[in-house]
């Protein structure tokens, strides 16, 4: 069992940054692939990325490539969100996710593969 709890969000102004964290409970957090999705009102949820139990491989949406870095500490049982050059499109409330799915051959930008989610933390972009 893995419980997560999204912090950082808030409003930002149209390329400015901000840094979103999920702290994990349970001892077994390490073994779990991590992904952060988001949702705004009215749309589906949508991937952004995900980084691997080990915090060498990452993958990102195509939206957010270049702008947006996952990173983990495995030591603290945190996973988190760094987004910069925001833009209004952004504005979502974003959910971090777990995934004892296996390293290879698996869908990370699908729901699916996920076990465990965290509650949410809204992000707003201003133009």
């Amino acid at each position: 069992q893995v419980q997560l709890a999204e912090s950082g969000g808030g409003l930002v102004q149209a390329g400015g940054s901000l840094r979103l964290s999920c702290a994990a409970s349970g001892r077994s957090f390490r073994s779990y692939h991590m992904g952060w999705f988001r949702q705004s009102p009215g749309k589906e949820r949508e991937f952004v990325g995900r980084i691997g139990w080990n915090g060498v491989s990452t993958t990102y949406a195509d939206s957010v490539k270049g702008r947006f870095t996952i990173s983990r500490d495995n030591t603290k049982n945190t996973v988190d969100l760094q987004m910069k050059s925001l833009k209004p499109e952004d504005t979502a409330v974003y959910h971090c996710a777990a995934s004892s799915a296996p390293s290879y051959g698996s869908n990370w930008a699908s729901e699916l593969q996920y076990d465990y989610w965290g509650q949410g933390t809204q992000v707003t972009v201003s133009s």
